[in-house]
């Protein structure tokens, strides 16, 4: 079965999903994960604050869901350009607040035990004049768990992102290695294995990947829950 870890509790689960660059497959993680727990018995729902461009993401994050939420309720500000929100929100003459995304997570963490929170491209992508998606995350005061796509360049970018993320206090239980395809070169090869020896790999991700095994999934519990309660 898949509820073995923590069976008969409401496991209390809060993280923060980040990308180390756009384009790593955090959505696809994050839902994977999200449907995951839900057949586990842990009720996730799987949220995001900001979405620039086509809402095609939220609606996935929403259905992982088993669609509890409405659209609005999952991601509570949607920009229609796909760019960083600072520059979005202004072609729309909007000015963000991270206030509105507190508010919004104090009344769904009232009510959901376990959210998985979507960040919108890569960590440090800047929300307002002064504020990234990092100071949203440092408000939420969430655990934070990178997803990395395995290709040529990623040592670096997650090196900096886990840098980053411990800079400003925040938990990091470790990162999701996402393969988006077969490894074709060296760096994919060894990339798993270089960073091992600088963080946990919570959960690798393979192409074609539909759901995560009981045994992957406990690994990962074991390793994130402590964290995020």
């Amino acid at each position: 079965e898949n509820g073995t870890f923590f069976e008969g509790a409401n496991l209390l689960m809060n993280l923060f999903l980040t990308g180390t660059d756009t384009g790593v497959g955090k959505t696809f993680a994050t839902a994977l994960l999200t449907r995951a727990l839900r057949q586990a018995g842990h009720g996730t729902l799987a949220l995001k604050p900001i979405c620039s461009g086509e809402r095609s993401d939220v609606e996935i994050l929403r259905d992982a869901s088993g669609q509890i939420l409405s659209l609005d309720e999952t991601n509570p500000v949607w920009l229609q350009a796909p760019a960083a929100p600072l520059v979005a929100a202004r072609l729309e003459n909007r000015t963000l607040s991270l206030d509105v995304f507190v508010e919004w997570f104090a009344e769904l963490s009232a009510k959901h035990p376990s959210l998985l929170v979507e960040g919108a491209g890569g960590w440090l992508v800047p929300i307002t004049d002064t504020e990234t998606l990092a100071d949203l995350a440092v408000r939420l005061a969430l655990p934070v768990i990178p997803v990395v796509a395995n290709r040529l360049g990623c040592i670096n970018h997650t090196l900096l992102t886990l840098e980053s993320i411990r800079a400003r206090g925040l938990a990091c239980p470790g990162i999701i290695l996402n393969h988006l395809s077969p490894p074709a070169d060296p760096a994919q090869h060894t990339n798993a294995q270089i960073l091992s020896r600088h963080t946990q790999i919570l959960l690798e991700i393979h192409p074609g990947q539909t759901q995560i095994s009981p045994t992957d999934l406990t690994r990962f519990l074991e390793l994130a829950a402590p964290m995020s309660r």
